[in-house]
């Protein structure tokens, strides 16, 4: 039996809102389902929840405002606490991404998150 989880799209304006009701589709209110984008990757993976409970999928409603809310702007907030946070080494490359989000190019969060369900768990999540 295939177990479905309902992402709102009508609940996702930020990236936190996302972690939020992901957690909560799966695990209930305050519920955990990755807080950050390699955890989330994990989760999807295996070893932290629905994998290894059989098959499960998502979908996500709504998800064309999700996707305008988690678009360009999104993106560059949370560049901008990546760039606070990121090693030395890597602020050049963070610049440079942020740079393209201001401007309205590049992936946007909407397209980071959509990409690690098709790496991590490519079937799984149906845009709805």
């Amino acid at each position: 039996m295939t177990v479905t989880y309902v992402l709102d799209g009508g609940g996702i304006r930020t990236l936190e809102d996302f972690w939020r009701v992901i957690g909560e589709a799966v695990d209930g209110p305050g519920g955990y389902f990755g807080r950050n984008l390699d955890a989330l990757a994990d989760c999807l993976g295996g070893g932290f929840g629905t994998p290894e409970d059989g098959a499960f999928v998502f979908e996500w409603r709504d998800h064309e405002t999700s996707r305008t809310w988690l678009g360009h702007a999104e993106t560059a907030r949370q560049l901008e606490i990546r760039l606070a946070r990121c090693h030395p080494t890597n602020r050049a490359a963070v610049a440079a991404e942020l740079a393209e989000a201001r401007a309205g190019r590049g992936a946007t969060v909407f397209d980071w998150l959509v990409d690690i369900f098709e790496q991590r768990a490519p079937g799984t999540l149906r845009l709805l």
